[in-house]
């Protein structure tokens, strides 16, 4: 994870919308319709390649794959591990139960109609010891005639496997979590092994504040959410923490989030974490000011922060001056070398969900990159 140390170097968060036929080929097999594996293997690696060239063109320094495998950054897991067999989740949304009307239209898409999030009924193992390397060597296929400043791939981290898919097996929740721990382990070392970053979602250190843990109060939430961190660290024992990153959100979706947890409430306990980096969002607006939490607070000591300088929910393209902006509050807080430019989340984390043209997607980044050139002739 390259510190910026000429420039603000440029990533986002893993997910970018995916071709219609390869969203239909993803919807077919998660409804269960025969699809060849061949064939939706190829289209995945083509597609794959179609990302790396556009993030490219765009600017962005610190590329990944798109997601274009998944179906989602977190339900995936269900294919790749056994003991996932039980009845499906739900979801309340703390926000969106004082809001019905804005909850139907969240709910009404058709990527988070489709995701299936089976219960564990069963001891976890892994089942496919494949995909995680097929993965890999796509994107690394797909580098050879492009030259990114670093490569990233995302996995989901065992606290957010927790909230998408309900324990109806293990004793006890921390039990629970690091038996997904122990399994995902494969896939978080075999992305390191690759030589890539290895990017650890983490939605249940923030949005689980309003959605898992609704009935918690702070203080009893942030236990929770340093049991969930010893899981992850746990986890990635055997990968240094600068090959290691963290995205951290409030959830993506287009609700009011007026319940989301004060990112000044849980900073110190994401200090614990191992990653180096943490990505957070940082220019919706519900949390587009808590940058000013940095003149009083201090910095988590020895952590790269990324936040995020252009939002996933709007067909806004982020005039590049607003960019450069957000990216020099941060420098100017806690040191030009410990901040890189980010999205606030994926754009399309379910696979057919995307409130953003997918057009638009590519002006946003570009948008980005131009930005972090502007900022970057202000402090280099």
């Amino acid at each position: 994870m390259p510190r910026s140390s000429d420039r603000f170097r440029t990533t986002h968060t893993g997910s970018l919308p995916r071709p219609d036929d390869l969203i239909q080929m993803m919807f077919a097999k998660e409804e269960g319709v025969p699809v060849d594996a061949e064939a939706l293997g190829a289209r995945v690696q083509a597609a794959v390649g179609e990302m790396v060239r556009r993030q490219s063109e765009a600017g962005i320094d610190i590329i990944n794959d798109g997601e274009m495998s998944k179906p989602s950054y977190a339900t995936y897991v269900k294919d790749r591990l056994d003991g996932f067999g039980g009845a499906g989740n739900s979801f309340v949304f703390q926000d969106l139960v004082d809001f019905p009307k804005t909850a139907e239209r969240v709910f009404a898409n058709p990527g988070r109609k489709s995701r299936k999030t089976p219960a564990c009924n069963g001891p976890i193992s892994v089942r496919d010891w494949v995909s995680p390397v097929t993965d890999v060597d796509n994107l690394k296929a797909a580098v050879v005639d492009y030259a990114p400043a670093g490569l990233f791939s995302s996995a989901a981290s065992p606290g957010v496997i927790s909230l998408f898919f309900r324990n109806e097996y293990y004793r006890s929740h921390e039990d629970y979590l690091y038996a997904i721990a122990e399994a995902m382990r494969f896939e978080y070392e075999a992305i390191a092994a690759g030589g890539l970053t290895l990017q650890l979602d983490c939605p249940d250190l923030a949005m689980g504040r309003h959605v898992q843990y609704a009935e918690l109060s702070l203080t009893e939430f942030r236990k929770r959410m340093q049991l969930h961190i010893e899981a992850l660290n746990h986890a990635v024992r055997n990968i240094p923490p600068e090959q290691l990153r963290m995205h951290m959100c409030w959830g993506n979706y287009p609700g009011p989030h007026h319940c989301d947890v004060p990112f000044a409430d849980i900073i110190d306990v994401l200090a614990l974490a191992k990653p180096t980096a943490i990505l957070f969002e940082a220019a919706n607006p519900r949390h587009a000011h808590e940058w000013q939490m940095f003149e009083t607070v201090k910095p988590p000591e020895g952590k790269v922060l990324v936040p995020g300088v252009i939002e996933c929910q709007s067909n806004y393209i982020e005039h590049p001056e607003l960019v450069a902006q957000r990216l020099e509050r941060y420098a100017h807080l806690v040191g030009r070398e410990n901040v890189m430019a980010g999205v606030d989340c994926g754009f399309s984390i379910h696979v057919g969900q995307g409130g953003v043209d997918p057009d638009v997607v590519w002006a946003k980044l570009a948008a980005l990159a131009e930005g972090a050139r502007i900022a970057s002739k202000k402090f280099w």
